[in-house]
């Protein structure tokens, strides 16, 4: 009941203020016109494309066969879906957005969308999204859509991003559901290896996520978000991205191990997994002063960052390689 309060409250004028837009003559505020490209920001296109094509995967690989047609309005569904979640995510966080220097030129904290837009935007995506979903597929992929936009909403923006360090745990398996979610597309349920790849995304997120927080740390700070550098420190907070690494590595190759995947995957997840814990070793032994804050501006953070996008990407192609062709 808590979380529903803070989603329907009215929005105050200190939340509201666009601190991008400027004073027009008279002491009225002159807001910025919106363009396309704002709209199409409002959905987090980066964080789409991860989505849609996790999903995709699993929906490629599922046993059986959708139609063309019915499979495109299925990664539709998916993406829209997406951005529906990182619409009202941008709704809601408007206020630390507006602080933090990575997101205040965003449409809603500079003043160039309405907030109260943004929210019908997004709730009107979300319907749509479970509602094509739906008449393109069957019920339970449209439920289990339906399941990770308000897991994203409610569960981790709502709950758990403002109240503990471990809101990117907990909240990232909301971006995991897509592979089960293109898998159910297509058979109509919910089987071990779709759950496999769900922990796969699962167990990537925290690392993923936290070499980003380490150099974005003073913004989360002024934010006043507690993300792991901020309670714990930047030393724990590479501690956990190695151990989360390692455990990745563990989980990563359990499609292998379990049957549900060929040499061609278990090499590829072995070789990239391995690739990845260099990195969070690296990351780990950063030049550091005596608090652990990177003397190097955390350069090895940002290129375990980098390397976490391309590990998602690589490994998963690697399964569809596999399935398809192995």
């Amino acid at each position: 009941m808590r979380i529903s309060t803070r989603l329907t409250r009215e929005p105050d004028k200190a939340r509201d203020a666009p601190p991008g837009a400027a004073l027009a003559a008279g002491g009225e505020v002159s807001l910025p016109a919106h363009s396309v490209g704002d709209w199409i920001e409002l959905m987090k296109p980066r964080v789409m494309t991860l989505v849609v094509f996790t999903g995709l995967v699993g929906l490629v690989i599922a046993p059986g066969r959708l139609h063309p047609v019915l499979a495109l309005a299925a990664m539709i569904a998916i993406a829209v879906g997406a951005g529906a979640a990182g619409a009202i995510n941008m709704w809601y966080d408007r206020d630390i957005d507006a602080l933090m220097r990575r997101t205040r030129q965003r449409a809603i904290p500079a003043g160039r969308i309405d907030p109260d837009q943004a929210l019908g935007f997004g709730v009107i995506l979300a319907v749509s999204s479970v509602t094509l979903m739906w008449l393109a597929t069957n019920p339970v992929a449209a439920g289990l859509l339906a399941l990770s936009i308000g897991f994203y909403v409610f569960v981790y923006t709502a709950w758990l991003k403002r109240r503990t360090p471990q809101n990117i745990v907990i909240g990232g398996a909301a971006g995991a559901f897509p592979p089960v979610i293109g898998w159910a597309a297509v058979t109509g349920s919910v089987d071990p290896m779709p759950l496999v790849l769900f922990a796969i995304v699962f167990f990537w997120t925290p690392p993923h996520f936290w070499a980003l927080a380490l150099w974005a740390h003073g913004d989360y700070a002024r934010a006043g978000v507690p993300m792991l550098p901020v309670v714990s420190g930047a030393a724990a907070t590479r501690r956990q991205i190695l151990r989360y690494t390692a455990l990745l590595l563990a989980v990563s190759l359990l499609p292998w191990a379990l049957g549900y995947a060929g040499p061609v995957y278990g090499i590829a997840a072995l070789a990239l997994g391995l690739g990845f814990l260099v990195s969070a070793w690296r990351t780990l032994h950063d030049r550091q002063d005596a608090r652990g804050v990177s003397l190097t501006g955390d350069m090895p953070a940002r290129a375990a960052f980098r390397y976490s996008i391309a590990y998602l990407f690589v490994l998963f192609t690697a399964l569809a390689v596999d399935r398809l062709f192995g």
